[in-house]
């Protein structure tokens, strides 16, 4: 890109284009937001309306957190044992391993919450004051890819835009940063709708010579030589997680709800006495809301008739249950998770579990994949802050689910001689890295072999010892 700063008209257009696709999917990360926080509809608009009939008074709202538990499923079934990177040198990976830091883990959760409920994940990278490399995981919701047109689809562009505070006046701005592979270009306007009407430069980066270092301009040199973005999709196909079960969640919760609306309900008798008159309707609702009672004339001519009924609710309880029960089961099928029902545990084998978490490893296999994507171009971009030679990536992704011990270390001891030391180590069940595991196996070798020595040497003296006085004997 040449030196001269983009037309802000240029800037204004992208996010013209692209202003209605961001709202759609601003709004679909919120709703999949709420439903992960299990804030879902039924808490919103209920099962009964307001006009339901002096029966149906009892209006509770259970929301029940399917999407919620499908998602941390998925984070602490891929990411409990985050993912791990061999470029070929030892010590650059610990370089690398150093500069992912402590945060990593919990950085890959994060990744794979927001991908799950916010179609696709973003990190960016920048260097600090001290010019030490830094990501972070950044909130879908603010940003707009660009993406070039030919098959590769890279990434030539990304529009940013969040709130701040502007300290000179105190009020709230949207700010829009526009970060090609140079350069970041930065605007702001007062209004937070999605709109380009006041959108005017934000100089609040230093000048980008030491001759303009104390005047204050629009644009910052990054001087990454890409976009300082990394996409982390949750699929093939874009998608948050909540889009296949949204329908189920829903009609389980509303069937729930109602289910204990109706036991509460229950409790509550009408009565309904014959031959009690009242003077007007308002009487007869007061006497229905306030006593659960109402007064009817008898239709006889002689007026003789009366007594008293009650009126119930019915409860279809085998049809909820069962109705319930199929909900529940299809939830997990299209969330394609496990479903923790005891039940269906039991003393389930080793290849038993496998066909229980088979569901959730074809959907954290499409992760995967989209995921490795994202990883090598982080890794790659620390490579170039490290002045770091990087060819392939090798990436070691762990599972977290129950399984069967015994069988896997079983196989383990069975493989020796069939493939290598260092692929049985990385897939026993007690070993979390098979470098270290390697590295602390040579040591006890060593060791094991040092007091191998020690006692050969010292059974050699004793020997040499035996043999020096049998010769002094004999010359006595």
């Amino acid at each position: 890109m040449n030196d001269e700063k983009p037309n802000i008209d240029v800037v204004k257009e992208l996010i013209k284009n692209r202003a209605s696709w961001h709202r759609q999917h601003v709004k679909r990360c919120q709703e999949a937001d709420r439903y992960y926080r299990n804030e879902n509809d039924i808490l919103k608009r209920g099962v009964r309306g307001q006009d339901s009939g002096p029966l149906r008074s009892a209006d509770n709202r259970i929301p029940r957190n399917f999407h919620g538990l499908l998602v941390n499923q998925k984070a602490a079934y891929m990411f409990a044992a985050p993912p791990l990177f061999d470029i070929g040198k030892e010590e650059v990976n610990k370089r690398i391993a150093d500069v992912l830091g402590d945060y990593y883990p919990k950085i890959c959760k994060d990744l794979c919450v927001n991908a799950s409920n916010h179609e696709c994940a973003w990190i960016h990278y920048w260097k600090d004051e001290g010019g030490n490399f830094c990501y972070g995981v950044v909130d879908s919701e603010q940003i707009i890819p660009i993406y070039c047109s030919d098959l590769d689809r890279a990434l030539i562009a990304v529009l940013r835009t969040y709130k701040d505070i502007d300290f000179a006046s105190g009020k709230e701005i949207t700010i829009w940063e526009y970060w090609d592979n140079e350069r970041c270009y930065s605007y702001y306007r007062t209004s937070s709708a999605i709109s380009t009407a006041g959108l005017s430069e934000y100089n609040v980066f230093p000048g980008l010579s030491e001759d303009e270092a104390t005047e204050k301009g629009n644009i910052f040199n990054h001087g990454w030589g890409e976009v300082p973005f990394v996409s982390f999709y949750n699929n093939n196909i874009s998608t948050n997680d909540l889009v296949n079960i949204k329908p189920l969640v829903d009609a389980y919760d509303k069937v729930f709800t109602g289910f204990l609306n109706d036991l509460e309900d229950i409790q509550e008798v009408i009565f309904i006495l014959t031959n009690y008159g009242g003077e007007d309707k308002k009487e007869f609702i007061d006497d229905l809301k306030k006593y659960k009672m109402i007064k009817l004339d008898d239709d006889g001519d002689d007026g003789s008739k009366t007594g008293v009924e009650t009126l119930t609710i019915s409860i279809p309880i085998e049809a909820r249950e069962k109705f319930l029960e199929m909900t529940r089961k299809a939830i997990f099928e299209q969330g394609q998770g496990v479903d923790p029902d005891p039940q269906k545990f039991g003393n389930a084998s080793g290849e038993a579990l496998k066909y229980l978490y088979s569901l959730l490893e074809l959907k954290a296999g499409l992760m995967e994949t989209e995921f490795k994507l994202g990883f090598g171009r982080l890794v790659r971009a620390i490579c170039k802050y490290l002045v770091a030679e990087c060819g392939q990536i090798i990436q070691t992704w762990t599972r977290s689910a129950i399984r069967s011990d015994s069988e896997l270390a079983d196989i383990c001891e069975k493989s020796v001689g069939v493939v290598s030391n260092k692929t049985i180590l990385k897939n026993h069940p007690f070993v979390e890295n098979a470098d270290e595991e390697e590295k602390q196996l040579e040591k006890e070798k060593m060791k094991a072999a040092e007091e191998t020595d020690e006692y050969r040497r010292a059974f050699q003296k004793q020997a040499e010892g035996d043999q020096g006085g049998e010769i002094d004997g004999e010359e006595e």
